[in-house]
């Protein structure tokens, strides 16, 4: 680890340098990314812990700063703060920044030493950084510690869980599970009219697409439809294709199984032994080719838009199928919403062959070869190294975290923070009960659609592997801006890749191509 300390003193200013210019990965909710659609419920978490008695507050005098996106309000952890006052004795504040500003200014507080931060509302995939770099504190003494509010780790599903640590050590505390499912609309796929079309033009029935080429298939059919019923042709599918507005997350979920299989559990991004960009496999560019082949079948002006506006086609009723995070389909329940009670949910399709970078050949399979995805920033709460008040700062995160919070979260679509833990499934996935779901305005088959899709997509024993090293989003937005070039037909899929591949090797041979390597293993979990 002592070598990993030296190559961050080394490398800070110029992994910061680069930072500064980049996005975060897929925000929390702000106002930068609502939908125009619907609009947000009144649903608010209930109190978990009782003011302190004078005299006796366990942080009594003490300030908690925490570093987080611009929020109305301060969004879900604004609402925490007269609770969290009145039970520590502690204040609490927050610095807002835009998105762009959020993770270079917490680098520049920890390389600098300055601790203007106690915390931060962090992104998974800054672990790379940060915890490699020992810029933050592991909670794991305080974890079990009774003097604060008690939630359960072991109830978060596996794969957002294995986010939480790094090397072995908790960092993050429990809150939002980011993953990507498949959304259709499940009114289109039941209508008789449709399913007798269907089956006539392509040979067979009609159902939730199992892979990719029955995606294309349903975007296609659908395309150009009156889909809900305004007499205006709608589209097929939507997405979200500006640069800089986090398609490329979208990329890695569509195209891990094209890469990712039982043969080839972990290896897409770099060759472990030698940091050699795998972004231009052969499993790579046919999943391109199939991504950009898709965008025909959405609004040409997907190509300038941001999360928000592709979500707005969907909410009313103008799409027949989107693929993204957990908010679309609880947004979808929301007051404005046109697919409330038609919007079904499943993991992301499949193929029926991968190319195994290891074995060098395409691998059929006989059955859709599925990946589940942990896609997306799953934002929580660290404690920085420079903490005046670490203890103070766990307490607010732990609060956060616990059931009766969490439970709340989960429900709402507006605060960006998504189910992941047992207690959000319905049984036999979970403990949860319908009825949480039914009191805040659910449909009752659009919950049950959409819990057991996301059960399944973190269950699910392949994972697209996530990428959790210093420059991880310089890798990232590199992606982001060839993806885009293939997209609008500047570059074939096969061209885009490769130049990904030449920007990942100038960045690697910035940041040091025998620290990355280090580091890439660790995050592995292989030995360095």
């Amino acid at each position: 680890m002592d070598t990993i300390v030296g190559w961050f003193a080394a490398a800070a200013a110029a992994a910061f340098a680069f930072a500064a210019s980049a996005q975060d990965a897929r925000p929390p909710a702000s106002e930068e990314y609502k939908t125009s659609v619907v609009k947000a419920g009144a649903i608010v978490p209930p109190r978990v812990v009782p003011p302190c008695k004078p005299g006796a507050c366990p942080f009594a005098g003490q300030r908690v700063t925490v570093l987080m996106v611009k929020e109305r309000d301060a969004g879900s952890l604004g609402e925490l703060k007269a609770e969290f006052e009145a039970a520590t004795g502690a204040t609490l504040s927050f610095a807002q920044v835009t998105h762009q500003e959020l993770f270079p200014h917490f680098m520049a507080d920890l390389t600098n030493g300055t601790g203007r931060y106690d915390a931060a509302y962090a992104g998974a995939w800054w672990l790379g950084e940060l915890a490699a770099g020992e810029h933050i504190v592991p909670y794991d003494k305080l974890y079990r510690d009774p003097r604060f509010p008690s939630w359960d780790i072991d109830e978060v599903l596996p794969a957002p869980r294995r986010l939480l640590s790094y090397a072995g050590r908790k960092y993050m505390i429990a809150n939002d599970h980011d993953g990507q499912v498949m959304y259709y609309r499940r009114d289109l796929l039941a209508d008789p009219r449709h399913r007798a079309a269907f089956a006539a033009r392509y040979g067979y029935a009609l159902g939730v697409p199992a892979t990719w080429a029955q995606f294309r298939d349903v975007a296609e059919y659908f395309n150009g439809q009156d889909l809900n019923g305004d007499g205006v042709p709608d589209h097929g599918l939507t997405l979200h294709l500006k640069v800089g507005a986090q398609g490329m997350f979208h990329f890695m979920s569509f195209s891990a199984p094209f890469v990712i299989g039982p043969d080839n559990p972990g290896l897409y991004w770099f060759d472990p032994k030698t940091m050699k960009p795998l972004i231009e496999s052969p499993g790579h560019v046919r999943a391109l080719e199939a991504l950009v082949d898709l965008v025909q079948f959405g609004p040409k002006d997907m190509l300038s838009w941001d999360l928000g506006k592709s979500w707005d086609l969907f909410l009313s009723g103008r799409a027949a199928l989107a693929f993204t995070w957990g908010d679309l389909g609880a947004l979808a329940q929301d007051e404005g919403s046109r697919v409330r009670g038609r919007i079904g949910s499943a993991p992301m399709p499949g193929t029926l062959s991968y190319y195994s970078i290891p074995a060098g050949r395409w691998i059929k399979t006989a059955k859709p070869n599925l990946v589940g995805n942990t896609t997306g920033g799953s934002w929580a709460g660290v404690i920085s190294k420079y903490a005046k008040s670490p203890e103070a700062a766990y307490y607010l995160f732990a609060l956060m975290a616990t059931k009766e919070k969490s439970k709340v979260y989960a429900v709402r679509g507006w605060d960006g923070i998504d189910p992941g833990r047992s207690f959000h499934f319905l049984p036999p996935d979970g403990t949860a009960r319908i009825e949480t779901y039914l009191d805040a305005g659910w449909n009752e088959a659009d919950v049950r659609d959409y819990l057991h899709a996301y059960f399944e997509n973190f269950s699910n024993p392949l994972q697209f592997p996530y990428l959790r090293i210093p420059g991880a989003f310089s890798y990232w937005q590199a992606l982001d801006v060839h993806l885009a070039e293939a997209a609008a037909g500047q570059l074939s899929p096969q061209a885009a890749l490769k130049a990904t591949a030449v920007d990942f090797e100038e960045i690697t041979i910035r940041l040091g191509r025998e620290a990355q390597r280090r580091v890439y293993r660790a995050s592995l979990g292989l030995p360095r």
